[in-house]
């Protein structure tokens, strides 16, 4: 499974992923976390495409995980007032304050590239490919649409 992993670092740690139509899949903290359990809850559940951080500048342990899975990095232009995050949180029962910024930084990423994942469902739907997150992953991974179609039908053969 792909997943947008969305990362709040600090004291009390958390991760919140998402999968590539936008669900959340796992949510988790822990106090005094280390790159390890990033790693290996993240290698647990699937390929993160993107790391996410939910500041405009991802902290070192960011982008170290970041680095660790070789995916995009994702920050926000500008930092979210904890009232935004607190709504969007909300919607889904997300009480924990670090849960909820690794939530943050995850849906974050995913709104600003739905259009492109819409984009390239849309495209690997007509070209009669069923799963369509290996083409959203290489598309997430910085390959265009038509690549990412090349790719999928030179590894069919």
């Amino acid at each position: 499974m792909y997943i947008i992993a969305g990362i709040d670092p600090g004291k009390t740690s958390a991760i919140a992923c998402i999968d590539l139509n936008g669900r959340i899949v796992f949510r988790d903290h822990k106090t005094f976390a280390g790159m390890d359990w990033f790693v290996k809850t993240l290698s647990g559940l699937g390929t993160p495409v993107i790391i996410a951080s939910d500041r405009p500048s991802p902290s070192e342990m960011v982008r170290k995980i970041n680095s660790a899975f070789n995916s995009r990095l994702y920050s926000p232009e500008r930092e979210l007032r904890i009232e935004e995050k607190r709504v969007e949180a909300r919607e889904i029962g997300i009480k924990n304050p670090h849960e909820r910024d690794a939530y943050v930084a995850a849906i974050s990423a995913y709104r600003t590239y739905s259009n492109k994942l819409k984009q390239a469902e849309h495209a690997a739907m007509e070209k009669g490919y069923n799963n369509t997150d290996e083409i959203k992953a290489r598309v997430l991974s910085k390959r265009s649409i038509d690549e990412a179609l090349r790719d999928i039908k030179a590894n069919r053969k």
